[in-house]
């Protein structure tokens, strides 16, 4: 876990970020002629990140770029952040002190998040070459006349929460089954202060939600049914908003037994809408916004044993609604309709459910972005959209038409599970919308949520933790 400090001081010993523009005076911060020589040629040559070995410490003097959105500019400095991340780990410093000489406490803030989310590793279950493989830096100290204390720590607030996200989606199922999920979910309800409950299978039949007890049958494990809740008396909003997140610790396929190869080497991370919304409600608590928030995350792993369900089997949801499943490997929405169901007894302002849900949605925009689609107003998907901007977890909005839902049509159930070869995203989530009477919000974060070919920018290989940071700033912002 990766330390962020409010500074007020610097020593000539502190190893150093410079954040400048063609305007700052950096010539005070213990740099020789010749050093100050080689900052102003590399400037001339239009460098934005430079380096200073001298050997006491590292001196990187970071840049400001021209961007044409303000967004933009923020998240150049998070990637400037993760690269000044990696230069002291490889020179094994613990502690950086970044300094702000352009007057600007928001990209500050967002040199130090880059930093701090490109330090994350997950090496729980590594036994060898820990010193030799894991990263040195421990503190990153944030000077700013424009940064108070409260900002640094609401940061690092935000910062916990993502790394307890992309901690949770690394775990594997073997160490993390739904029951053990919820118990996750409990600790960090302790720790945050909101109140949890667990539904366990008993409870979970007795509200005969059909779909996430159809999932389950092929597994030896119970499922469960996580309700956390975070109502301040300050609260902004009479109606609550809902976070809905798909809790599949691990998805074969079912019967509909996954066919290419390796596609099941990282369905562990099936389950990370669920640790997204988990860690939002950590995060939203422990920052204590004055905003009702209710997360309920839906929880089995979707396996071909025991009774599993099989293709042509009639379903009977908790909203009474039949569906023809026709496919095992469509679980997820499975799951998430009996949660968007129940949601319908809290009269919901909003409810937003993020998913893996769909290959569909991965392929058509891939790791840069999260297929969003709903019902809700303009104004409120603006906000959202706006959110994803603010920390570069971008929107991409699909269409919602009508027609898509035609697809789901069935002879012998109110609906069939799968909608055929095309449009599969925007199929998902219209079968979704039909266990909704509130305004919603569907995200697919298959893309985003698992990176298997190594680290982008400040993501790291493996869960990214994505949706905590853009809930967290939606949600501080209503």
């Amino acid at each position: 876990m990766t330390t962020i400090k409010y500074s007020q001081s610097v020593s000539d010993k502190d190893n150093l970020v410079l954040l400048v523009n063609a305007k700052s005076d950096f010539s005070k911060y213990e740099l020789s002629a010749a050093e100050l020589a080689f900052l102003k040629g590399e400037i001339a040559k239009e460098e934005r990140f430079i380096s200073i070995n001298q050997y006491k410490r590292r001196v990187v003097v970071s840049i400001e770029e021209s961007k044409k959105e303000a967004y933009q500019l923020t998240e150049a400095y998070r990637k400037a952040g993760n690269k000044a991340c990696a230069l002291f780990n490889g020179a094994k410093a613990t502690d950086v002190t970044v300094i702000d000489l352009v007057g600007s406490g928001e990209n500050t803030l967002a040199f130090a998040e880059g930093m701090a989310l490109g330090n994350y590793q997950f090496l729980k279950y590594r036994q060898r070459d820990i010193k030799k493989v894991g990263h040195s830096l421990k503190n990153i100290n944030v000077n700013s006349k424009k940064v108070s204390q409260a900002d640094v720590a609401r940061l690092q607030i935000v910062l916990d929460a993502t790394e307890k996200a992309r901690t949770l989606v690394n775990e594997p199922v073997n160490h993390l089954n739904a029951p053990q999920l919820a118990k996750e979910f409990e600790k960090m309800g302790k720790e945050a202060g909101f109140r949890v409950e667990v539904l366990n299978k008993a409870k979970i039949q007795a509200l005969k939600m059909g779909g996430l007890l159809a999932v389950n049958l092929g597994s030896i494990d119970p499922p469960t049914f996580t309700i956390m809740e975070w109502k301040p008396k300050n609260a902004k909003n009479k109606k609550p908003y809902v976070l809905v997140g798909k809790g599949v610790v691990y998805d074969t396929g079912g019967l509909s037994l996954k066919p290419t190869a390796n596609s099941m080497d990282s369905m562990k991370c099936d389950m990370a809408g669920g640790a997204a919304v988990g860690c939002t409600m950590y995060a939203v608590a422990k920052a204590k916004l004055p905003v009702h928030v209710i997360g309920l995350v839906p929880a089995t792993d979707n396996r071909p044993g025991m009774n599993a369900y099989v293709p042509g089997d009639i379903i009977t949801m908790y909203n009474g609604m039949t569906v023809e499943m026709l496919n095992a490997d469509a679980e997820g929405r499975m799951i998430l309709a009996d949660a968007l169901s129940y949601a319908k007894k809290y009269t919901p302002q909003l409810t937003i459910d993020l998913a893996t849900l769909t290959g569909a949605a991965a392929a058509a925009i891939g790791k840069y972005g999260i297929v969003s689609m709903g019902t809700a107003d303009k104004k409120t998907y603006d906000a959202l959209k706006k959110s994803g901007e603010n920390v570069f977890e971008r929107l991409v909005e699909f269409p919602f038409w009508d027609e898509y839902a035609d697809l789901l049509k069935t002879d012998i159930a109110d609906m069939k599970n799968i909608g055929g070869p095309v449009a599969g995203a925007i199929t998902a989530g219209k079968f979704l919308e039909k266990y909704t009477d509130y305004p919603y919000i569907h995200l697919d974060i298959a893309g985003p949520a698992f990176l298997e070919g190594g680290a982008y920018d400040y993501k790291p290989k493996g869960g990214t933790g994505v949706g905590v940071r853009l809930l967290f700033d939606f949600l501080s912002n209503v």
